[in-house]
């Protein structure tokens, strides 16, 4: 439906020749029919489609201003270090970007308030806004940002159940307003429910002529012509209405300014329940959205009707585009001697793909205006949660390590709890830790995170202290010195997940009442409940070598008689651990750790059972390869295949550094 633009020949060696390039916008105007507007919406091909970007304005420094109670017309910035990360509209008038350092920014504007994003610090379950944080001993959170964002996205789903809503980052989201407008443009008009008898294609039969749109309440409509922009503030510009009046109205227009209609009560609602401005863009695209939304930005919201697409694209440098900046940019920018789109589109597909790649017909929509991505909501519950830091001082003995460790367990342990306070029975499968030093090598640990009534900085801790230990003791010197300095240290969950159906945490069998499921009956007479069980892959593994929790026994119970335990699902024996503070068989292990060492003594039972099935003329050593070290080798293997095969053409843009 939305045809690009035939192969032309160019008579000049760098592909340029003389066209109009209105002419590449082809699909401006496209056929509009009952067929469209009464089946099923055909998702990114939709002639009706309408998406928008909504952005929170200055976010970081809006969340400081509210949580301070802050005038909102007082200069503010957010600073994490010596670097800001956020400045505030009023602030701006100074001249104060995010460029600046903090104390420059001070000499600009006296009356500035500075504040510092919240910390984690070593003791504390908590971050806080410490006087003076240090680099070298704290940790930056953006837990509060994150909260903040999700009220706002919780907003943006109560305003608009049937739209489709797609987080993009902390302070934007995308927002698929096709569904919701199809449903209003029936009720409002409600002659398009019906194909009319005397329709001379049936459902193919183009629409009637669309009524006229009132945009002075929408926002501010983009002009078609780019010299009647006034490039004021968006408080300060008008919607262009009067400019475009003699413009004839499509479908497509009616869709936008309904779309408009939603979008400004929902900011609305920000405005009023948060105390929030924000921006929003609204086109018939996700990337024309974004490029709208910061058209006028503060508290307003922009339209990009399709008949202003190419004056609105052609001026603008192609390298402000997303994906396009960079060493991609000044490449195309080179090779195609080119500034803007509009030196770009009279540069033939077949020559983009010469140069570029195959793959690069992406680059050649773009110009276009045209981009198919889907609006997809994206799940509410990352299977993954990492906390990491970027040393200023190099990690270069075992001692240090503990340190770091407890900081980033105490933002795991924040964060997992804030999930189990809305779901108790999300629980991470395991836990694991990274050490890199800056891009030359990195590695990694991870073990099971046995099921706990509560998650503390403590539980996290005592197992990263082992996984640290295991990871760099081997290589540690008899005073504790590194052979490497490490970087960057991260902790993190992965396997992050509601229990099953029926499950119950060990909370659930103290329960009294009817509602609560009676606990089952082993064969051997004890009565328990299940809890969560660590089910894991067979194969998978960390990142150096085979995981401590391959293949770990996974159905896990309490007892009444003050016991844990579990079944091993291959030879179905019954091991219990003892509940207490030092319970378990070894003195100063917590029950939850006593468990899991139960758990790997007897996985490792098994593998020198698998081991010593092996033929009689494989020696131990060879047995011990090929049954701890096989997996890593081929995985090894794969990642040298990977290295040898070189990147190509535009691919090669989009390739992730190592480590």
């Amino acid at each position: 439906m939305f045809p690009t633009s035939p192969l032309r020949k160019h008579a000049s060696p760098n592909g340029k020749s003389r066209f109009n390039p209105q002419d590449e916008f082809t699909d401006l105007k496209p056929p509009i029919t009952y067929r469209h507007i009464l089946s099923p919406p055909p998702g990114a091909r939709d002639p009706l489609r309408v998406i928008a970007l909504c952005d929170s304005d200055a976010f970081y420094a809006a969340c400081e201003q509210v949580r301070l109670g802050i005038d909102p017309s007082r200069p503010l910035v957010v600073r994490q270090w010596d670097a800001l990360i956020a400045v505030n509209y009023p602030a701006r008038a100074f001249g104060i970007t995010r460029m600046s350092n903090w104390r420059d920014a001070l000499k600009k504007c006296p009356e500035l308030i500075v504040v510092h994003v919240a910390t984690y610090k070593e003791g504390e379950q908590a971050p806080g806004y410490w006087e003076n944080p240090d680099t070298t001993t704290h940790k930056v959170s953006l837990d509060y940002y994150r909260r903040e964002s999700a009220k706002i996205i919780a907003i943006f789903k109560e305003g608009l159940p049937d739209g489709e809503i797609e987080k993009a980052s902390i302070d934007e989201a995308f927002i698929d307003f096709t569904r919701p407008v199809r449903a209003e443009l029936l009720a409002r008009y409600p002659y398009l429910s019906q194909v009319p008898p005397d329709a001379p294609n049936g459902l193919d039969t183009l629409l009637p002529p669309p009524p006229p749109i009132l945009w002075d309440k929408c926002g501010i409509l983009i002009p078609i012509d780019p010299s009647l922009d006034d490039s004021g503030p968006a408080h300060e510009t008008g919607t262009h209405a009067d400019a475009d009046v003699n413009v004839p109205s499509t479908w497509h227009d009616v869709a936008l300014s309904i779309a408009a209609e939603f979008m400004d009560k929902i900011r609305a609602e920000v405005r009023t329940q948060l105390g929030y401005t924000t921006s929003a863009g609204i086109a018939r695209n996700k990337f024309l959205a974004k490029l709208t939304a910061s058209y006028k930005k503060r508290d307003s919201q922009s339209i990009l009707r399709n008949v202003a697409i190419p004056n609105y694209l052609m001026p603008m440098p192609f390298q402000k585009i997303r994906f396009l900046g960079g060493k991609l940019g000044q490449l195309i920018a080179e090779r195609f001697e080119a500034s803007t789109v509009g030196d770009l589109l009279s540069i033939s597909l077949h020559e983009i793909q010469q140069k570029l790649g195959d793959d690069s017909i992406w680059v050649y929509d773009i110009l276009r205006g045209i981009d198919r991505t889907e609006v997809k909501e994206k799940p509410a519950l990352n299977k993954s949660m990492m906390a990491s830091k970027n040393l200023p001082r190099p990690i270069t003995n075992m001692s240090e390590g503990p340190h770091w460790l407890r900081v980033l367990a105490a933002e795991l342990a924040l964060r997992l709890n804030e999930l189990r306070a809305e779901d108790p029975s999300v629980w991470p499968k395991t836990i694991v830790l990274h050490a890199r030093h800056r891009y030359d090598w990195s590695r990694s640990k991870q073990t099971s995170f046995p099921f706990a009534r509560n998650v503390t900085v403590d539980t996290i801790v005592g197992f990263a202290d082992r996984l640290w230990k295991d990871l760099v003791g081997g290589g540690s010197k008899r005073d504790g010195s590194l052979p490497y300095s490490v970087t960057t240290i991260a902790l993190g969950f992965t396997g992050v997940e509601p229990g099953e159906a029926g499950q119950q945490s060990i909370e659930g069998f103290f329960r009294s009442g009817t509602d609560t499921k009676p606990p089952s009956s082993g064969s051997d007479g004890h009565t328990y409940e299940l809890i969560r069980g660590h089910r894991r892959k067979r194969g998978r593994e960390a990142e150096d070598g085979v995981s401590s929790s391959l293949d770990l026994p996974d159905i896990s119970w309490i007892n009444r008689d003050d016991t844990v335990g579990f079944v091993c699902p291959r030879c179905h024996q019954r091991f219990e651990v003892e509940l207490g503070d030092n319970g378990g068989h070894e003195s100063g292990l917590s029950q939850a750790e006593a468990l899991d060492r139960l758990r790997l003594e007897h996985n490792d039972f098994h593998v020198a059972q698998d081991l010593s099935k092996m033929p009689d003329g494989v020696d131990g050593n060879i047995r011990g390869t090929l049954g701890l070290r096989a997996v890593e080798k081929g995985r090894k293997r794969k990642r040298d295949a990977r290295k040898e095969q070189p990147v190509e053409g535009i691919a090669k843009f989009f390739v992730r550094k190592p480590g």
